[in-house]
């Protein structure tokens, strides 16, 4: 039986993509190779088994798949599973030799690192060190990116199970979607100083959508090949008698609060302004590809239908969350 997560899969890769386009999309050919998102191929004739993660979503996803030992580095801005904080942390601006005296057989980037930092890049691979580029930047991209990590470290079977509970949890949201009668119009900050939105095919929209919530902001468009829209204060505020939520991600990039927002000139115009329906979200529960989105998912499902998806509902989900990366039941992802 085809999921509604699969099926929306098939629908967004029908879908032009714009901005996309230069950027290459990691591919698995045959029964070995991986096309990383720089255009390289790499054979993986035997797991890799010394780790270099310098990104954040590929260090969860490594411990999603059971992997811990093997993961001898990370960057230097971690923040779960809580064993990540204990591995030795490094950057892409260090110099080679700091990547050099812990041996590793791989280095895991993605393109803003490769683009950037060209000659740690290459004088890696001239001393025979894997270095690959993955990131998905869109919903049908998510599985063949976690199926690429699982080929790279031997871990396809637990790639596959990771793939099947998360499909499977999406399921269970689209029935309880069911009971939705009206929908909530939603408004999705991503960088309130710069009045910027999500594009319609990031993954943040579909963790909104995904749980019932409808993006006001459907006619946004991505800048620069990334998933961040400008929108502009004006184009918000003509949507103001129509949100009925608004949710601000926090995050690295945008730092907001119920009060920055409720005071920004115009603002109080908007519906979701004036009834103090402001909430603000974990960015990592909702930008980055790893098996955490589903609490991000439940959690904003609690803050738009609080009687469908329950505690109870969300609960559930942390407890599947917890056991995906093998934390106790009082560890708090």
């Amino acid at each position: 039986m085809r999921t509604a997560f699969l099926l929306c899969f098939l629908v967004l890769i029908t879908v032009a993509m714009p901005g996309f386009a230069a950027q290459p999309s990691l591919a698995l050919k045959g029964e070995q190779d991986i096309v990383d998102q720089a255009g390289r191929r790499i054979q993986v004739k035997t797991p890799m088994h010394r780790i270099i993660s310098l990104y954040g979503a590929h260090t969860e996803n490594l411990y999603a798949l059971g992997l811990d030992e093997e993961i001898i580095g990370v960057s230097r801005h971690e923040v779960f599973p809580p064993q990540a904080l204990d591995k030795p942390a490094f950057a892409a601006h260090q110099d080679l030799e700091r990547f050099l005296s812990v041996d590793p057989d791989c280095v895991l980037i993605r393109p803003m690192l490769d683009r950037g930092y060209p000659q740690l890049v290459d004088g890696l691979e001239r001393l025979g060190i894997e270095v690959i580029s993955l990131q998905p930047n869109t919903v049908q991209e998510i599985t063949s990116y976690w199926r690429a990590l699982g080929r790279l470290t031997g871990r396809q079977e637990a790639a596959e199970g990771m793939i099947e509970s998360f499909t499977q949890t999406l399921d269970r949201f689209q029935k309880l979607n069911r009971e939705i009668d009206n929908p909530k119009q939603v408004y999705f900050e991503a960088i309130h100083a710069k009045m910027k939105t999500f594009a319609p095919s990031s993954i943040a929209v579909f963790v909104l959508e995904s749980v019932g919530g409808k993006n006001v902001a459907d006619d946004a468009r991505g800048l620069r090949g990334t998933n961040i829209a400008a929108y502009g204060k004006e184009k918000i505020l003509s949507q103001a008698r129509n949100i009925d939520i608004y949710l601000a991600q926090k995050g690295p990039m945008n730092r907001p609060t119920k009060t920055l927002i409720r005071q920004e000139p115009g603002f109080q115009a908007i519906k979701a302004v004036r009834n103090d329906k402001i909430f603000i979200v974990d960015e990592f529960l909702i930008s980055r590809p790893t098996f955490r989105l589903l609490l991000g998912m439940a959690r904003i499902g609690h803050l738009l239908y609080p009687d469908i998806y329950t505690q109870e509902v969300v609960k559930d989900v942390q407890a599947l969350v917890h056991e995906q990366y093998g934390l106790p039941t009082q560890e708090q992802p």
